[in-house]
């Protein structure tokens, strides 16, 4: 394990360094004791997969100070260590904590939360589900060794397709659905409302809208709930504008799918939108906040998926230290849910060619 550097490093005996800048608070008696060790369970998050996404997570983690440790694996040494090291020089900007990284997964024992970005990047053109078969032997090796060092962690899943591999994460570990989460639409969702806030002229922050279903070209924008400040968006710009017919709403959701696409295309990965979109979900999960996600969950019998379809997708979900506390029970149009079957039977597809 790879510890957080110091002047020990360099060849001084640390010893009890702090005693020469620090004096032990007297006890009735007055002798000098030695405090006792504060006992609050400290949360630890471990970030599987160091890249561009993994970093982004694991720095956004750092500065909204979710974590009092943050582990970091990854398969290439050296690059691990150069951005363990980047991170802790940091440290006089930053909250306290502590940074431990390692090419074994040993490092990951006793997790609160475990977020797996590892994964072969998806390249221009590609589809998410074109990465399947490339993430599947990935997560064979990945999962059950987290499972096995953090029986009782959280599990955040970011590579793509995130939604099959939630699956896939689900069935390796052994953990119950609740326990497994799929970063999902959280991010598509995001994008969604930015697009309706510029044309709006409010803040993102003030529209309600989902993107729900597969974290994918199959996705569907669930147009009947989007309002602002409580009030229904979509009447409204239907009577002011007239070019918001079928067509264009289709074109709207095209352009939220497209948008990971198009970063790519421009910059070669994606990274600090879905840094945010993940340490809002730990936020969320890490502090109990029991706020609602779009985020890829165990979806059988909602909204006439088969009870026997074990198929992961993004609806919205209540989220805190235990995981997913519930699905909230949308009210789809019959166009929307036959949408989301639709994703569904996609999703499901892919799944059943794992023989997991």
């Amino acid at each position: 394990m790879k510890k957080a550097s110091s002047l020990s490093e360099l060849g001084f005996d640390a010893g009890d360094a702090s005693s020469g800048f620090f004096r032990p608070v007297a006890d009735d008696g007055g002798a000098g004791v030695t405090p006792t060790a504060h006992r609050r369970r400290l949360t630890k998050v471990s970030v599987i997969g160091a890249g561009n996404v993994g970093m982004a997570i694991a720095q956004t983690i750092l500065t909204r100070d979710l974590a009092d440790e943050i582990a970091l694996v990854d398969a290439l040494p050296d690059k691990l260590r150069g951005e363990m090291l980047d991170l802790q020089h940091a440290a006089a900007f930053l909250p306290r904590t502590r940074l431990v990284s390692d090419t074994d997964l040993a490092v990951t024992r006793g997790s609160d939360l475990a977020i797996v970005t590892a994964g072969a990047r998806q390249i221009p053109g590609e589809t998410r589900l074109n990465l399947l078969q490339r993430n599947v032997a990935l997560f064979r090796k990945i999962v059950p060794a987290v499972a096995e060092h953090s029986p009782e962690a959280l599990l955040l899943i970011v590579a793509n397709p995130v939604d099959v591999l939630t699956y896939v994460a689900w069935k390796l570990s052994g953990f119950p659905a609740s326990r497994v989460i799929g970063s999902g639409t959280n991010l598509d969702s995001s994008r969604f409302r930015f697009l309706l806030a510029e044309h709006l002229d409010v803040n993102a922050q003030d529209v309600q809208a989902y993107m729900v279903g597969e974290h994918g070209d199959s996705s569907v924008a669930v147009w009947s709930s989007v309002s602002v400040a409580g009030m229904p968006v979509l009447k409204s710009l239907q009577a002011s504008h007239r070019c918001f017919d079928e067509e264009a709403l289709e074109g709207i959701r095209r352009s939220v799918v497209d948008s990971a696409y198009e970063v790519i295309s421009l910059k070669g990965y994606t990274s600090w939108a879905i840094g945010y979109s993940v340490a809002s979900l730990a936020a969320s999960l890490l502090r109990d906040q029991r706020r609602i996600h779009p985020v890829s969950v165990l979806a059988r019998g909602f909204h006439g998926i088969p009870d026997e379809t074990d198929v992961f997708l993004s609806l919205p979900a209540r989220l805190g230290r235990g995981g997913v506390l519930g699905v909230a029970e949308m009210e789809l149009t019959e166009e929307e849910a036959k949408r989301l079957r639709r994703s569904a039977k996609t999703l499901w597809e892919n799944c059943q060619q794992l023989g997991l």
